[in-house]
């Protein structure tokens, strides 16, 4: 990625607090313009890492730039950054007017113009009549929008968001996420997101950096980090996955011929190096697969197996279906009643839908 199209560079940033660890030679290139998450469990150094980007924490190893200037030694007003904090922090004893005009006040903004941007702030995130509301008066969305509209009038370059979605019901979490990315869209400002939540991630993300023990595992778009996770960890973090266990028994231009169990298929050959008889993970998302009732003729990798259980899961129905000693999971859409599947059926998946992770 060139220097104008990075807006955020993390250079192998390491941070310890005492004897742990934290963030350990961190390395990433948030894209300009773009909805950039930290996605990783708990524990993994995305917070910290979104507060090193901040301000907040210095790191001990390692170099910070936003728009191509080095960071480091730079006060938090100074960076070009807001942040939009999980609990939201709003001044309880303040206005809604005054928490979003806080900012602006210590900033020495003067009062026609820190009334008028506020005024706009306000109407922008949805909040214009709501301006004399103290925080306790409001819904738990309605603080968030508060919240984000006192990092916005300040006008950052980069936006910060420290999972600022997560202390909120499903239903509205899933609200405020399409608000969120609608409005990330019309400002055309990056965004640098932290959560740990999988979904959440590949809905509102242009790219993602998966985190695991203070290291980023993989960092790119969100159907590359679903669909060709280069480590068993991160398929098994982002999603349902089948992680099967096989070997390489033959290598051809682009393909490679892969055992497991009793069944051979050719897949995909990986970008990463394979060798002859290496021991490899099959990495299978549940959708990729077509079920049937026994004996129906599919074409590509067909795997007879029985149905053990299942789960109605609102719009999709998911089977874990025993194919020899090993349960696979298949969601399929829902079919409606009586006519889901039950007893022996037929797996069937298209070679190109394995992904293939060397050990």
């Amino acid at each position: 990625m060139s220097p104008e199209t990075a807006h955020v560079r993390v250079s192998h940033v390491t941070k310890r607090f005492g004897g742990v660890t934290a963030v350990d030679d961190v390395s990433f290139e948030v894209p300009k313009g773009s909805f950039a998450t930290l996605l990783g469990p708990s524990g993994c150094g995305k917070t910290t890492t979104l507060r090193m980007i901040a301000g907040f924490y210095d790191p001990d190893l390692g170099d910070i730039e936003i728009g191509g200037r080095r960071v480091n030694n730079l006060p938090v007003h100074r960076r070009g950054t807001a942040m939009v904090f999980q609990d939201y922090a709003l001044f309880p004893h303040m206005t809604v007017r005054d928490n979003v005009a806080y900012g602006l006040r210590v900033a020495h903004v003067s009062g026609p113009d820190r009334t008028r941007r506020v005024d706009e702030t306000l109407a922008f995130v949805g909040l214009g009549g709501l301006g004399d509301r103290w925080p306790n008066q409001l819904s738990g969305g309605q603080q968030q929008r508060v919240a984000v509209a006192r990092a916005l009038v300040i006008q950052p370059q980069v936006l910060l968001l420290d999972e600022p979605l997560s202390n909120l019901d499903a239903k509205l979490r899933e609200q405020l996420r399409v608000e969120m990315r609608i409005l990330q869209r019309r400002l055309g400002m990056t965004f640098v997101y932290v959560t740990h939540d999988q979904e959440e991630a590949l809905s509102l993300s242009d790219w993602i950096a998966v985190m695991n023990a203070g290291k980023v595992e993989q960092a790119g778009a969100p159907w590359e980090i679903y669909y060709h996770p280069r480590t068993a960890f991160l398929a098994d973090f982002v999603g349902a996955v089948n992680l099967v266990p096989a070997q390489v028994t033959n290598l051809a231009d682009g393909t490679a011929t892969v055992s497991f169990g009793r069944h051979r298929a050719e897949v995909r050959r990986p970008e990463a190096s394979l060798r002859a008889g290496q021991d490899v993970r099959l990495c299978v998302r549940p959708e990729s697969f077509t079920i049937a009732p026994e004996g129906t003729v599919a074409s590509g990798i067909s795997l007879p197996g029985t149905i053990v259980r299942r789960a109605f899961l609102g719009d999709t129905m998911r089977y874990w279906v025993k194919v020899d000693d090993r349960e696979w999971i298949v969601d399929q859409p829902d079919p409606g009643g009586s006519a889901t599947l039950d007893g022996p059926v037929s797996l069937s998946l298209r070679p190109d839908r394995v992904h293939v992770i060397a050990e």
